[in-house]
């Protein structure tokens, strides 16, 4: 039962989540030989200011 976590700045539409989640159950369930009932994935958005890379805030 693959899980994936996956963290992204918010401001993704609905339809884009739901090409992403479709096609990483298709390549995992092609990958690791499994049924797509196995595979669940957890979208977090996460806002700029909460997010920072080599010291800055991508708010900033």
């Amino acid at each position: 039962m693959p899980t994936f976590n996956v963290q992204l700045f918010e401001g993704r539409s609905v339809e884009q989540k739901r090409a992403f989640v479709k096609a990483i159950t298709e390549v995992t369930c092609k990958t690791l030989e499994c049924g797509p009932e196995s595979v669940d994935i957890i979208i977090q958005e996460v806002k700029r200011e909460d997010w920072a890379t080599a010291g800055k805030l991508w708010s900033d």
